[in-house]
């Protein structure tokens, strides 16, 4: 993959790292990478680091057959998929923390997580070389703790985030969607209700931090299948709590419908664009 990537001297690499069983939100990744660059690298690992104890490692939906077919349907220059073996020595020692940030959100309901995040990414990021890599908003807390290693480590690459991308009723695209039963996966709407929720209340001059979220939590509260985890009004970059909503604010939420969490979240634009939001698609 190394000597494959340095060959392309004087062309332009974007590079979309995955855990495979690809949807279409992957897929609008790998779309902004070709329209942006001129080859594509996409990545499929899936990172033991980035697991719990008790999370889903061994369960993770695994399909690089299907997922092999779809990126070469779409013209992907390049795929690595590696083994742990091939990624993670027996002896390695060395890990990637972004202190404070990796506490937050995510962070803070799975301890180590962004860790492991932060580690595997800063790999693929030495292996690829690429000069723009593809994110997606609906890990908002990943995007904030990638953004401060690129710019701590001074990596050569730039993050390009791209808007969430739902299903036509509203659920953020996942690939854990396929863990939920067809009453689960009715269930898990309500993530999104809340985000609409707290929009429109925006919207019509709530700015209040506290009062919003304790109207996204009561609208959680209405759908006994739902367990929340948290709700957060938050700097987007700091992942920082903040007293309103009158400037830019990160609201996300995860919640778990079933055994399976979910995660959701909008930029609440500050003035005029306010309207502006991924929840409306």
């Amino acid at each position: 993959m190394k000597s494959a990537c340095r060959r392309l001297a004087g062309k332009t690499l974007g590079f979309v790292p995955t855990m495979g069983a690809l949807h279409e939100g992957h897929l609008s990744l790998v779309r902004a990478s070709k329209s942006r660059c001129d080859v594509t690298a996409v990545s499929i690992f899936v990172n033991p680091l980035q697991f719990g104890p008790s999370e889903d490692l061994a369960r993770y939906p695994r399909t690089l057959d299907r997922d092999a077919s779809l990126l070469q349907e779409l013209g992907v220059d390049l795929l690595f998929a590696p083994g742990v073996d091939q990624m993670y020595s027996s002896s390695a020692k060395t890990y990637v923390l972004v202190d404070e940030l990796s506490n937050k959100l995510d962070g803070a309901s799975r301890p180590g997580h962004f860790r492991g995040v932060a580690t595997v990414v800063a790999k693929l990021f030495e292996i690829v070389r690429p000069d723009y890599a593809f994110f997606g908003q609906k890990d908002a807390a990943q995007v904030a703790v990638l953004r401060k290693m690129v710019s701590d480590l001074n990596m050569d690459v730039e993050l390009v985030v791209c808007p969430i991308v739902r299903e036509q009723d509203g659920l953020a695209m996942s690939s854990r969607n396929a863990y939920l039963t067809p009453e689960q996966r009715r269930q898990a709407l309500v993530l999104n209700r809340s985000l609409l929720a707290i929009q429109a209340a925006a919207e019509a001059g709530e700015y209040d931090t506290a009062k919003l979220i304790e109207i996204g939590k009561q609208v959680i509260a209405e759908e006994p299948g739902a367990r929340l985890d948290y709700f957060a009004i938050v700097d987007p970059d700091t992942l920082d709590p903040i007293p309103d909503v009158s400037r830019d604010a990160l609201l996300a939420v995860a919640a778990y419908v079933g055994p399976t969490r979910l995660i959701d979240n909008v930029v609440l634009a500050s003035g005029p664009k306010r309207s502006n939001s991924s929840l409306r698609r």
